[in-house]
């Protein structure tokens, strides 16, 4: 009997780390890179206006133009979301990321050069390009990860994508301090360094495999896969892995890639849209960047001088960057369901506090470590589970043919609530001051209660294991006899009998 291996092999690894660093790893690193120099950059802007017209600008302007320059950036993201499934059925998951690599360097020179340039304009345009990036970024990766993962390590291979971009946001808080490229004279080398990780996968990920998945039931190279599945799995014989997945395509009846169209009228993944659009909803509406706004306010609050609030923000990094890896470390023997169910439940819970603490904080000298004490919880527990296991349940929910569908939902409904959040939460925060996270509160309280209720547990199953789970809610009889053979085998019950070869319970177990 040939087990299913429990060592993670360097070509896996290799291929997760690289694969999250020019990718995640910038869109966090860009999530807390526009703070340090904001400053700096309306300065810039009034000098520009300046040369041009001859007057200054006029303080509404300013305001307009840095609002701009930091929601398109949520704008580009929605369109490079809408652009994943035509880009991973041309290209591949890896070839979309290599070409990814294009828009973090174009992006890089515009907002570098722009002040040279001496054109806010680049800046701005620059800002949208990376947004492009992230959002192709943020879908084509947790598809690749997903489907070069066995299923015994699929949810800690899938956390790179949250540990890079914790890890992207702690970068981009260093790198802003002042004694770094947080000054005026500095503040494009902070834009330039995004080149920097693009160019490394470009010189690395062209020696990865392609996801066997798709080599195998997209591109028909069972060549391609047989090697793609023996560099993952560090092993020989990859026979089970490939009859799963050529089992997989026979069960789904369907050879080509489903549309947006398709996925929404297929009731038999009826939930599984649901369940991905109400977490990847919570994952943005869940008020964690609220948070961002309160933090230096609080420390203020607290007595901290102004010039050692920055060295304490990177608390926060650290402790999102610490909780991340924790949960990538325990989520294949906890589960995906408990963590974010827990990360959401706590959240509620500290928002619950913080609130309180808020409100108390001019009466208490003591209250306002407090209330940041409730801050690095709510983050620690964000990163816990929701901040990273809504990209691998879009992956693990749906099967090959719906997988490009399912991501471009979810990756709409992430950028929207992006934009959302951003637009709106400056209009609570002047109606509800402190109330304002209760808001927030409500959020992770619904969305605990309908993973509750709704999402079974996907942690070391197949994908057509994870499909058959929601079968009865989606109210769709399994009727399919392929299914029910192939289901058979991982069971145990039963031997299949496929063109005069006999599978053998116990023969071989499939990793994927």
């Amino acid at each position: 009997s040939q087990k299913v291996p429990q060592r993670i092999t360097a070509c896996l690894v290799n291929a997760a780390f690289f694969g999250a660093f020019g990718s995640s790893y910038l869109y966090g690193y860009n999530l807390s890179v526009v703070n340090a120099p904001a400053l700096y950059i309306k300065t810039f802007y009034n000098q520009t206006w300046m040369e041009r017209y001859g007057e200054p600008i006029g303080a509404d302007m300013v305001t307009m133009l840095w609002s701009i320059t930091v929601s398109i950036f949520a704008i580009g993201g929605l369109l490079g979301a809408l652009c994943v499934t035509l880009l991973t059925k041309l290209i591949g998951r890896k070839g979309t990321l290599l070409l990814n690599n294009g828009f973090a360097v174009i992006a890089a020179l515009l907002l570098a050069l722009g002040e040279k340039a001496r054109s806010f304009e680049m800046l701005i345009i620059g800002r949208f390009v990376m947004g492009v990036d992230s959002g192709i970024a943020l879908s084509a990766l947790p598809m690749y990860l997903g489907e070069i993962s066995p299923r015994h390590m699929r949810g800690s291979i899938g956390q790179f994508n949250s540990i890079l971009i914790c890890l992207g946001v702690f970068t981009g808080q260093v790198l802003g301090l002042p004694e770094l490229l947080g000054q005026e004279s500095r503040w494009n080398f902070l834009f330039a360094f995004l080149a920097l990780p693009a160019l490394l996968q470009l010189c690395v990920l062209p020696f990865l495999p392609e996801s066997p998945r798709f080599l195998l039931m997209e591109r028909r190279d069972e060549a391609g896969a047989e090697k793609a599945f023996r560099a993952f799995l560090g092993k020989k014989d990859v026979s089970k892995e490939l009859e799963e997945v050529h089992a997989e395509g026979r069960a789904q009846n369907t050879l080509h890639m489903a549309s947006v169209t398709e996925l929404l009228l297929n009731p038999a993944l009826r939930w599984q849209v649901i369940t991905v659009i109400v977490t990847m909803a919570c994952y943005q509406l869940c008020g964690l960047n609220a948070i961002w706004y309160y933090t230096n306010g609080i420390l203020r609050d607290s007595g901290f001088a102004e010039n050692v609030i920055p060295y304490i923000v990177l608390s926060t990094g650290g402790i999102e960057t610490l909780a991340a890896v924790v949960s990538g470390l325990v989520i294949e023997r906890i589960g995906r369901r408990p963590l974010l169910i827990f990360g959401f439940s706590a959240m509620a819970f500290f928002f619950g506090l913080l609130t309180v603490f808020l409100n108390f904080q001019d009466q208490y000298t003591w209250m306002p470590y407090l209330s940041f004490t409730c801050i690095l919880a709510v983050i620690a527990s964000f990163c816990s589970g929701p901040g990273g296991i809504p990209f691998v349940l879009t992956g693990e929910l749906f099967e090959q043919s719906y997988r490009p569908a399912a991501f471009m939902i979810a990756g709409i409904v992430n950028w929207v609530a992006n934009f959302a959040v951003g637009l709106l939460f400056p209009f609570m925060q002047e109606s509800l001051q402190t109330y304002a996270f209760l808001v927030f509160l409500v959020v992770c309280v619904l969305g605990a209660v309908y993973l509750y209720f709704i999402l079974p547990e996907t942690k070391n199953k197949t994908f057509m294991d994870i499909s058959q789970s929601f079968a009865k809610i989606n109210n769709v009889p399994l009727g399919n006899k392929e299914i029910e053979n192939e289901l058979a085998i991982k069971a145990g019950s039963k031997e299949v009998e496929e063109n005069g070869k006999v599978i053998i319970d116990g023969e071989i177990e499939s990793s994927f």
